[in-house]
């Protein structure tokens, strides 16, 4: 299977020059033999949005141009991107949206929000309540995160005991600080030492996608990558720069893995989720400390 991993920088607010953009990035993972194009999160319309967010929301539970523009793309290529949601409610999520073959097939709207350092997306998104995997008949069952889900091994967890062969990561995650002995960036450090320890726990390859360029005065890191499911580094694109990384990405190394390390396999949900029911009760004041 190849993978486009398409490292972009989107411009703030303008959802018509980025489809413009999207457009052009699929036409050229096409040409270059890629079974699906992955894009960052919030793709479609830049991050730091703020009072933009109702401006550039595209309605997925009913017709929508920018809906049907994507799907219509997606028969050159499936796709998966960051969006604003608005539900029918219009209540307004951080989502990622999955079509193929002109069809949309699956969201996932960001469930963890991170309210920290520059960070404040529950002033703009509400929390995203459900984990699923999306099913194709081309690649299995895929679970699709967003940036901060990443950080919540719960998260990865649910997906690959729901089974997710594979993990998408879409990400617009900033430059921040050196990294170790002052070369690299030490927010590129911590997500590739993350997704490393992702894949290997879970036996999967992940595909992480992040976004590049600069918005409102912050820098975008860039540096996308896949790693295979022994956490092994498969290939990384350019820092800070738009880039289109290619690369391939073996199913059988995941049966490979998965024959000498049953970690999948060998997880307990049923203890988990005791475990965790028993904490909620706690914490309600609805239990004995046992």
């Amino acid at each position: 299977m190849k993978l486009a991993i398409c490292q972009l920088s989107p411009t703030l607010g303008d959802v018509r020059a980025n489809l413009a953009k999207i457009d052009q990035a699929v036409v050229h993972a096409e040409r270059h033999d890629a079974d699906v194009a992955l894009f960052p999160e919030l793709a479609l319309t830049g991050y730091r949005l703020r009072d933009l967010v109702p401006h550039v929301a595209v309605s997925l539970e009913r017709p929508d141009p920018v809906a049907a523009r994507l799907a219509e793309i997606s028969r050159t290529l499936p796709l998966a991107i960051g969006l604003v949601e608005e539900s029918t409610e219009h209540r307004f999520f951080n989502s990622a949206a999955y079509f193929e073959d002109g069809t949309l097939v699956h969201v996932h709207r960001k469930c963890y929000l991170p309210t920290y350092g520059m960070f404040d997306e529950r002033m703009d998104f509400s929390p995203g309540e459900r984990l699923r995997c999306l099913t194709s008949s081309r690649f299995g069952r895929v679970g699709i995160l967003v940036c901060e889900d990443v950080w919540h091994p719960a998260a990865s967890t649910v997906l690959t005991q729901a089974g997710a062969t594979m993990i998408w990561a879409l990400s617009a995650s900033p430059l921040r600080g050196l990294g170790a002995g002052g070369e690299g960036m030490l927010s590129s450090d911590s997500w590739r030492e993350l997704v490393r320890t992702m894949a290997r726990f879970h036996t999967v390859p992940v595909a992480y996608v992040n976004r590049a360029g600069y918005e409102d005065g912050v820098a975008f890191a860039g540096g996308s990558f896949a790693v295979g499911p022994g956490g092994e580094l498969l290939a990384e694109a350019r820092p800070l720069e738009e880039d289109i990384l290619l690369v391939d990405v073996d199913p059988e190394a995941t049966r490979r893995a998965r024959a000498a390390y049953p970690l999948v396999r060998d997880e307990r949900p049923v203890l988990i989720a005791r475990e965790l029911e028993r904490i909620v009760r706690l914490r309600a004041g609805a239990g004995p400390r046992r």
